[in-house]
This record gives C-alpha cells, sequence and structure tokens, in this order.
C-alpha cells in the first residue's frame, strides 16, 4: 500500500482540504453527515465541500444516503486500506502527505521514495 499511496492520493486527494474531510467522515458519524453540517465543521466553503464529496463519492469512497447525508462506506478493500494508511500517515508524518498533496508531478517520485525508505525502517 505504502508504494501506492502517491498515485492514491493524487487520484482521490487534491487539496489539503478534501484530507481533513475524508478524516473527518472516517471518524463516522451516527446518520451521516450533511454538506451543511460538514461545511461548518470545517469552516469551509459549501461548493468545496460538495465538490469534495461528489468526488468521493464517483471514486467509491463515501455513499449518499439519497437524502442527502453522507458516510464513509469504501467500496473496495483497497480504499479502505488507503483510508486506514492516509489517516496514520497524516498523524505520523503530516508534512510528508501535505508534501504528497500539493507536489508537482516531478517530485512525487521523490516523496513516494521517502515513505518507501522509512516505511522499510519498521520491519
Amino acid at each position: 500500500m505504502e508504494r501506492d499511496l502517491p498515485d492514491l492520493i493524487r487520484t482521490h486527494l487534491p487539496s489539503v482540504w478534501s484530507l481533513e474531510l475524508l478524516l473527518m467522515l472516517r471518524r463516522g458519524r451516527e446518520g451521516g453527515w450533511t454538506a451543511r453540517e460538514l461545511t461548518d465543521e470545517l469552516r469551509a466553503s459549501l461548493p468545496i465541500v460538495t465538490s469534495a464529496l461528489e468526488r468521493f463519492e464517483r471514486s467509491g469512497l463515501v455513499a449518499n444516503d439519497g437524502q442527502g447525508r453522507y458516510r464513509y462506506a469504501p467500496a473496495s478493500p483497497l480504499l479502505a486500506e488507503f483510508g486506514e494508511v492516509i489517516e496514520r500517515q497524516y498523524r505520523e508524518r503530516p508534512v510528508t502527505v501535505i508534501n504528497l498533496i500539493v507536489a508537482p508531478e516531478d517530485r512525487i517520485q521523490q516523496l513516494a521514495d521517502a515513505f518507501r525508505f522509512r516505511g522499510s525502517d519498521r520491519r
């Protein structure tokens, strides 16, 4: 998974706001969240939150209950693992994760190598 993390970040997390949103959804809430509740909680703009929720729904990270409430619901084991790994990595190495999100494409491999090197130290 660590090897795939840069690609998954580029695919699913276009901004640090979207990462914060995904992590909030992962923490869960009975009944889920509306876009307005998430906007208020994150102190974000409604269009940014709505756009991220639509993107997450299309990519299989969240589900909409049809009543406008969203919850974290990964559609595959890979996406579930991505959620776990990104939360752990952001907690342990927030600057590295932020750099992966905002880095230009030519720097992505260097940052990915930093994850791989550190990950091998733990084994």
